[in-house]
């Protein structure tokens, strides 16, 4: 999910919790995080559960302070800051959700700076503190994080998790902190500057997200690099994107943005009113439904990047809901007073085709096949 008032897509996480009013509760199961090693030795770690909500969110947990009190949030390359709701606040959306008592963490500090964080789904008001942050065996000691007092938003009210844990670059951070990727390196818990996703379809178990490392198990083949155009969110030159050869988007190139906490793949709002039109989208109470034997017949959607081809079939990209039998577009548009030029951004059902290693030290993304 973006950060910053020049990104602000309203739709972002608003139209995930539409899915998931869609959908339904359901139960969740574990799935894994792994960690191992990638350019040098790691020994694996038992890992904590990261949770697949409906293909709609990813959620893992964390603890802060001493001794640690638990959350849960989104490992969201969007954004950069961690922030988690306080005791202090009374928000709708943090009287739903578990809270941070600073009072009972001894190794609790507080700067006493005030904060505002603005989301497209929302934004939260509080104050910065530091502490200790686990994340199951990594560890960052003073850790700069947001602690709400005010949250304006329904999403974060309806939310499945507490808070967000930012993986974009330290520019888009909150000023004079240390985002929580950045300590972990800078204090020896990761060998390498990377951390990679692999995302479940489908299923509750089976997510991943690792640190320090790729595990070579979760895609097929090599992973192919894409610079990053610039290092602020995780962005990159997207060349075109056609159908049946036919370019449909992204005619002269254009910008993208791979974000894991964006549900759908988002794009300026002519481009994907053309392709709903070949898809036969329509717009149905604030969604697109598409006949569900489309899942059958309609050919890949192909997003070329730096030369390299990647397509995303059709069951990728028309979502299938079990608990109503109805079929819905994976595209949606984005608001076109983000930038001049057209951009996208490759969220989950992107990325669950295809698995994405975030390459800090060498500023590029990489890609491959995901299992």
């Amino acid at each position: 999910m973006l950060r910053t008032p020049s990104f602000l897509s309203t739709w972002t996480q608003e139209r995930s919790m539409k899915w998931l009013v869609i959908l339904g509760l359901v139960a969740l199961s574990d799935s894994s995080l792994s960690m191992e090693g990638f350019l040098s030795p790691w020994h694996p770690l038992i890992p904590p559960p990261i949770e697949n909500y409906l293909d709609v969110i990813y959620v893992g947990n964390i603890s802060i302070g001493t001794p640690p009190q638990q959350f849960s949030v989104v490992f969201d390359t969007g954004s950069a800051d961690l922030w988690v709701p306080s005791i202090y606040c009374k928000s709708k959306a943090c009287v739903t959700h578990r809270s941070f008592n600073p009072s009972h963490s001894s190794t609790f500090h507080l700067p006493g700076i005030f904060i505002e964080l603005e989301y497209g789904s929302g934004k939260i008001l509080g104050f910065l503190g530091q502490d200790t942050i686990r994340i199951d065996k990594l560890t960052s000691t003073g850790q700069a994080f947001g602690l709400s007092k005010v949250e304006i938003s329904r999403t974060f009210e309806h939310a499945i998790y507490d808070g967000i844990l930012g993986l974009a670059y330290p520019s888009l951070a909150m000023p004079g902190t240390t985002a929580v990727f950045d300590n972990l390196k800078k204090q020896g818990q990761i060998s390498e500057p990377v951390f990679a996703f692999y995302l479940s379809t489908d299923k509750e178990e089976g997510s991943v997200v690792m640190f320090g490392g790729v595990d070579k198990k979760y895609y097929k083949g090599d992973l192919k690099w894409v610079p990053l155009s610039q290092p602020h969110y995780w962005q990159i030159t997207l060349d075109r994107i056609t159908w049946r050869g036919e370019v449909i988007g992204c005619p002269s190139g254009c910008q993208a943005i791979m974000d894991t906490g964006t549900t759908l793949l988002l794009g300026p709002s002519k481009e994907v009113a053309k392709i709903h039109s070949f898809i036969s989208a329509v717009h149905f109470q604030e969604e697109y439904v598409v006949p569900c034997n489309a899942r059958n017949i309609l050919p890949d959607i192909v997003f070329t990047i730096n030369n390299v081809d990647y397509p995303v079939p059709v069951r990728a990209y028309v979502l299938k809901v079990a608990s109503n039998n109805l079929c819905y577009s994976g595209f949606n548009d984005i608001m076109d007073t983000l930038s001049e030029s057209e951009f996208w951004i490759l969220g989950d059902v992107f990325l669950r085709v295809y698995f994405t290693v975030f390459d800090r030290g060498q500023n590029r993304i990489g890609l491959a096949p995901a299992v």
